[in-house]
Order: C-alpha cells, then sequence, then structure tokens
C-alpha cells in the first residue's frame, strides 16, 4: 500500500469517526433509553413467566392435596380446598376444582348444584376447549333421562359429529334419550355408529352393543306387527257390510 493510499484510508477514517460522534451526541441517549427498554421487557416478560409457573405449580399442588384428603376420606377438608381454587385466581385450577365438586355433588344427589357448576366451566369462555367440552357431557350425562332428546342435541351440539374425540360419548347419551323416547330406529342408528367407530372406547363399545340387543328385538317385533295388520283379511263389520250388499243384490234380481 502506498502513502496515497494510507492517507487517504486515514482521512476516511477520520471523518466515519467524527460523523459516528455526531450521530452518538444527538441520538446516544435515545439509543441508551431503547437499549434499557428492551432489557427490562425481557426481564418483566421473564419475570411474568416465572410467577405463571409457580402460581401453575402451587394450584396444582392443591389440586393434588385436595384429591389426597377425599381419597382418606377427609372430604370436608378436601371439597374446602376444592372450593378455595374453585374462587381462585388459576382459571385452569378453578375450572378442575369445578368439575370435581360437581361430580361429588352429582354422586351426592345434588343434581341442581352439580349442573350449576357444569354449567359455569361450560359458559367460560376463557378456559380450553376441553375443559368446557368434558363439563358438557358430564352435564348431559346427569340430564339423559330427564331432559327431551332435542335439548340434549342442543347442549351436544358439534360434539356428535365424525372426527370430534367426544363423539362416541355424545353418540351413546343421544341414543339412551331416543330408546327413552321410543325411537328405536334414531337409538339403533346411533348405537351402530359407536360399534362402527374404530375409535370408540372399550366401555362405550361394550354399552353400545348391550343397547342393540335390546333395542333389535323390539324392532323385529314392530315391524312384525305392522307387516301382520297390513296382510290382515277384512273386519267383521266389513264382511257384514258386504254381506248386506251381496244380499240386497240379490233381493232385487229375484224381484225382477
Amino acid at each position: 500500500m502506498s502513502e496515497e493510499d494510507a492517507l487517504l484510508r486515514e482521512v476516511d477514517e477520520e471523518l466515519r469517526r467524527e460523523q459516528l460522534e455526531k450521530l452518538w451526541k444527538r441520538y446516544g441517549n435515545w439509543f441508551i433509553a431503547f437499549s434499557f427498554g428492551i432489557v427490562a421487557a425481557v426481564a418483566g416478560y421473564k419475570g411474568w413467566q416465572y410467577y405463571q409457573t409457580k402460581q401453575a405449580q402451587a394450584a396444582g399442588e392443591a389440586y393434588a392435596s385436595a384429591l389426597d384428603l377425599l381419597v382418606t376420606g377427609k372430604q370436608e377438608e378436601g371439597r374446602l380446598k376444592l372450593t378455595a381454587l374453585a374462587e381462585g385466581s388459576h382459571k385452569g385450577a378453578a375450572a378442575l376444582a369445578r368439575l370435581k365438586l360437581a361430580a361429588l355433588d352429582a354422586k351426592a344427589g345434588k343434581i341442581k348444584d352439580a349442573i350449576a357448576l357444569y354449567e359455569k366451566v361450560e359458559k367460560d369462555e376463557s378456559l380450553d376447549l376441553p375443559l368446557r367440552n368434558a363439563a358438557r357431557i358430564r352435564h348431559a350425562w346427569l340430564i339423559v333421562d330427564t331432559a327431551d332428546h332435542e335439548s340434549l342435541k342442543k347442549l351436544l351440539g358439534g360434539l356428535d359429529v365424525p372426527g370430534s374425540p367426544w363423539r362416541a360419548a355424545a353418540w351413546e347419551i343421544l341414543a339412551l334419550s331416543a330408546w327413552r323416547a321410543g325411537d328405536l330406529k334414531t337409538a339403533r342408528n346411533l348405537a351402530e355408529k359407536i360399534l362402527l367407530d374404530p375409535e370408540t372406547p372399550p366401555g362405550a363399545r361394550q354399552r353400545a352393543r348391550i343397547l342393540m340387543e335390546t333395542i333389535t328385538p323390539r324392532l323385529a317385533a314392530d315391524e312384525n306387527g305392522k307387516a301382520a295388520s297390513m296382510a290382515e283379511p277384512a273386519t267383521p263389520a266389513g264382511q257384514a257390510k258386504a254381506g248386506g250388499k251381496a244380499s240386497g243384490d240379490s233381493q232385487q234380481k229375484s224381484a225382477q
């Protein structure tokens, strides 16, 4: 490199340094503030993540503790812990606690209380969909013997379609409802769906098979009864009417 090139390079670097100094004097404070803002935002986000993790961990431990109390026979203490969780700030733990409390109420015969808890979970749009759908299924099981078929279809809307992970449970509930209402064909069709679905759980498949075994003879008897009634001869009243008409015709011919 020649002395001329070295001099030009030195001048160029000096100009660049001066420009950077001017930029720094003009915008340096803004740059520092922006950098500190990024650091603070990252620190705040990480802190919030840590807080959420600790909250979730504490809620999970409290829920597990409540279940342990229930298992060991300390029902009242377990319910108190679950109630505290149900009213707490952690959404997921609150929903799980409500589902468990509803199950306990249903077992104790407090059906209205159980339904009210299930409806709270169903209608909470801030919750994950699996929790809300689980509440809908359990709610439907509670009222399958009392609600009409259309009400159950509305409650289970979207769960009773192919591809839904809840379809077998929804089909089973609707099949029982149809059977209770005397709609044997609908009940049979739903039971067949359960049996033909390769992803149906074993328990649901067994219950569907029992339902089919109950429905099929009754349907066959109904169909045979209809066929017999269609093939029956004229009624005695009809025969008498026909006989009277024939007698009248005969008398008319004799008079002639």
